[in-house]
């Protein structure tokens, strides 16, 4: 097969303790997963969960520094656990829903907040705000067989060493099973995807120069910088 333009590389995450690179099909986030954050977000504790999307090109590895994206002067950070699909499939019941993830990272949902509140004020999509240039950092894919399926454990993010955000997996208003059978109830799901789960409460502006520090208990961390 020949392209009328040159292709581009698949993106993909290392796969920890291996040699094997896990490719990026699709990022979806869910958005106000965390009681604690969806009231400083002003939203209702159990609303139905509901989802935007990243291009696969966003993902950031472990250990970058990346430029501080154009049109915005409020840059925020929210620290994610996030699942990574290995096996299709639509209508999942959640009893099943583990047997669909091949392992699980530790991201960061990068969010130019001012163009999104104009978005919401406008009632437009956010797509501007959530899913642009290097706006999903993202560590290596840890493998079930080696970290099982977190479902508590601590949450946290630094800035500068400073702990911004802090919470347990616990907190999650839908669990990973609940959000992976509801999201495969409107697309199927494909080894590929990904799945930012929510973020805590403390979500809040980085500047140029400020290192950011993501850990989930039992998975691993994340450390990315703003150039």
């Amino acid at each position: 097969m020949s392209f009328a333009i040159p292709a581009w590389d698949i993106p993909s995450l290392p796969v920890a303790s291996s040699a094997d690179r896990y490719p990026v099909r699709r990022i979806y986030c869910i958005g106000r997963n965390y009681a604690a954050h969806a009231r400083e977000m002003g939203a209702d504790e159990r609303e139905p969960p509901f989802f935007f999307l990243k291009p696969a090109d966003a993902i950031v590895q472990d250990g970058e520094t990346i430029p501080y994206p154009a049109a915005t002067g409020n840059l925020h950070y929210e620290a994610e656990l996030v699942a990574a699909i290995g096996k299709p499939g639509k209508n999942i019941p959640v009893e099943n829903a583990n047997d669909h993830i091949f392992g699980y990272g530790v991201g960061i949902d990068l969010t130019r907040r001012d163009l999104q509140d104009e978005a919401k004020q406008m009632r437009r999509p956010w797509d501007m705000g959530k899913a642009f240039d290097q706006s999903a950092p993202c560590s290596a894919i840890h493998p079930v067989a080696s970290v099982g399926h977190p479902a508590k454990g601590a949450i946290w993010l630094k800035v500068n060493g400073e702990t911004k955000q802090s919470g347990d997996l616990t907190e999650l208003i839908w669990s990973v099973p609940e959000s992976i059978a509801y999201l495969s109830g409107l697309v199927e799901l494909m080894p590929g995807d990904l799945i930012y789960t929510g973020t805590p409460a403390g979500v809040g502006a980085v500047i140029k120069g400020d290192r950011i520090q993501v850990h989930v208990n039992g998975v691993c961390e994340l450390n990315i910088a703003i150039g």
